[in-house]
């Protein structure tokens, strides 16, 4: 557990949060800010800053109980779908240093957009450069 992070202070029951799940290796809570209701946190039980910290066998144990919250998520709140995501670092958009992965509820008409949405003057790469990326990705 890390002292100054909210999220292991949550999951230790140090200060309140409204849990709607727990597993061995995961601790699932809605969001105090909400993009819609229902917005749910799932959070690796330890403290990891980053999704490439987290052990296989947790990373499959909070992958799981994303799985499994995604329909109960979506239910509770008669939503059309579920738009799920991690921001993993800060120039990502991270701004609690604890893996977390949102479930957000979408709605027809929402007006939230698709992940294409977070930068869509992005240029289109070449082929070349697709091949070039996919080789470092497979290389590294």
């Amino acid at each position: 557990m890390a002292e100054d992070c909210i999220f292991c202070r949550i999951v230790a029951g140090d200060i309140p949060g409204r849990i709607v799940a727990e597993t061995d290796h995961a601790v699932a809570f809605l969001d105090a800010n909400p993009l819609a209701p229902g917005h749910t946190l799932v959070v690796p039980r330890e403290h990891y800053g980053r999704l490439d910290e987290i052990p296989s066998a947790e990373a499959a144990g909070l992958f799981a109980a994303v799985h499994d919250l995604t329909d109960s998520v979506e239910a509770a709140v008669d939503a059309d779908a579920v738009s799920i995501g991690i921001n993993d670092g800060e120039a990502a958009g991270q701004e609690v240093p604890h893996t977390h992965v949102h479930l957000v509820p979408r709605f027809e008409g929402d007006g939230g957009g698709p992940f294409h949405a977070i930068n869509p003057d992005s240029e289109e790469p070449s082929d070349a450069e697709l091949d070039e990326i996919a080789d470092s990705i497979r290389d590294a």
